[in-house]
């Protein structure tokens, strides 16, 4: 297993046994001997593993200073402290600051190439489950041809390589998140960290110590949302769910650039852009007084707005296709068919948007990797509790007239159909089997009005 083990440490004896033991191990070695030497070969290139002497030239704990540094590039990075001047509190206080291991010196060359293989395991391990997490969510692409998806394909090329801050609408589930994080690769922030900070995740307590980070009194630094974004997009999700104190702080940041760690007392600045997204109507919020409206208008620089699925029902045979595709090169089925089920994929109202018809494909992918038609068929219906949805058409119809019954089903029907495909009265006149002259009478008739 390859790697590479940044060592860091003053006295040169140390420094050439570990260099010479973790490269008889198989591994490549970057070696630095000072604060400032070390410094710059993290920001030269972070290494795989970390081996990190506590006490340094700057200061008494100029180590524990370098592993906050690495932190902040790359939390995953493991990073084994070593010190010759051991104490348990020494010990607790470089774990509590992330570190993966401590060991005392003089050190144990077997205990420290243990610890040393663990390390690079472990972050293998943690690229791997990115790397999966990437095929599963970050890769995907904005699938759609209804005029929202186009529309919003256009802003994003219009937005993405300004700094505008932007402001994101639409239900749960809708690709919100997506939408953030496709502007930010195509904008000159790509190469640095996307942060998200859910506001609906979060305890009220914790929201202040997650964006701005804290001083504690052991001279341990946790960073905040901002300081990990640095050069970078922030996307605060579900913005409304913050409180109105910690709103007023986002704004004086917004408005000052800079701000200061909770119990800390020196200004940072700030070069981070912020993305906000929010599944509320938010200026609804803003008149029951939960939001401020200034902060409002600082953050609605440019405003996206994703509509819920059922109102872009033209989109839904496009993600069956590409989510099919997608999921199914990701398990290895050869043969993936959903176009059987398709008119229960299309009529069905997706209360949880893009998101559950994604959680759907990927779970017929897990229970039918044999592409069973019959198999897929059972877990669309049960999944979507199709026979409870005709019943309760069923039911509701009992306790009308015929005329009003037929009435209502066409009114759906024609409805849903428009909506396939965006509104065109002659594609949609053509798939029911109707003059367009008829069609549009009938419509009329039914109180259905064009649609956008």
């Amino acid at each position: 297993m390859s790697a590479e083990i940044l060592i860091i440490d003053d006295n040169p004896d140390i420094r050439s046994i570990l260099n010479d033991l973790i490269k008889d191990s198989g591994y490549k070695t970057r070696v630095a001997a000072n604060y400032s030497q070390a410094l710059l070969e993290i920001d030269k290139k972070l290494p795989d593993v970390a081996i990190i002497d506590v006490k340094l030239d700057k200061g008494d704990n100029d180590g524990i200073e370098l592993l906050s540094h690495i932190k902040l590039k790359n939390k995953d990075i493991p990073v084994i402290i070593i010190s010759g001047h051991a104490n348990i509190e020494m010990a607790i206080k470089s774990l509590k600051s992330g570190a993966f291991e401590f060991i005392q010196k003089p050190f144990d060359q077997e205990r420290l190439m243990n610890f040393v293989n663990r390390a690079v395991e472990f972050f293998h391990l943690k690229n791997e489950n990115k790397e999966l997490e990437n095929k599963l969510f970050h890769s995907f692409e904005i699938i759609g041809k209804s005029q929202n998806i186009q529309k919003i394909t256009e802003q994003i090329e219009k937005v993405s390589l300004s700094e505008s801050r932007i402001f994101i609408s639409g239900p749960a589930g809708c690709g919100k998140e997506l939408i953030a994080r496709t502007i930010h690769k195509k904008s000159p922030r790509k190469k640095n960290s996307f942060i998200i900070l859910n506001g609906a995740l979060l305890d009220n307590k914790k929201y202040e110590q997650e964006l701005f980070g804290e001083e504690k009194d052991n001279g341990s630094i946790s960073y905040g949302s901002l300081e990990k974004a640095s050069g970078g997009t922030l996307l605060i999700d579900e913005i409304c769910e913050i409180p109105l104190e910690t709103q007023t702080k986002i704004l004086r940041v917004l408005i000052d650039q800079k701000f200061k760690r909770i119990n800390g007392d020196h200004d940072i600045k700030v070069d981070v852009r912020i993305i906000c997204s929010n599944s509320k109507d938010i200026k609804n919020e803003i008149l029951k007084g939960n939001f401020r409206e200034d902060l409002y208008h600082r953050l609605n620089v440019f405003h996206i707005e994703v509509n819920a699925l059922s109102e872009r029902v033209e989109d839904i045979p496009l993600l069956i296709k590409y989510f099919s595709e997608k999921i199914g090169k990701l398990y290895n089925i050869k043969k993936f068919d959903l176009e059987t089920n398709n008119h229960y994929l299309i009529n069905y109202n997706w209360p949880g948007n893009v998101r559950e018809l994604r959680n759907l494909i990927e779970r017929i992918a897990i229970l039918s990797p044999d592409g069973n038609i019959e198999k897929i068929s059972s877990i669309i219906k049960e999944s979507l509790k199709s026979t409870d949805i005709i019943n309760a058409s069923v039911k509701n119809s009992l306790s009308t007239t015929l005329k009003e019954a037929r009435e209502n089903f066409e009114k759906e029907y024609l409805t849903t159909q428009l909506k396939k495909f965006g509104g065109n009265i002659s594609k949609t006149s053509k798939f029911v089997g109707m003059e367009r002259s008829a069609l549009h009478r009938k419509l009329k008739i039914l109180g259905v009005k064009g649609l956008n």
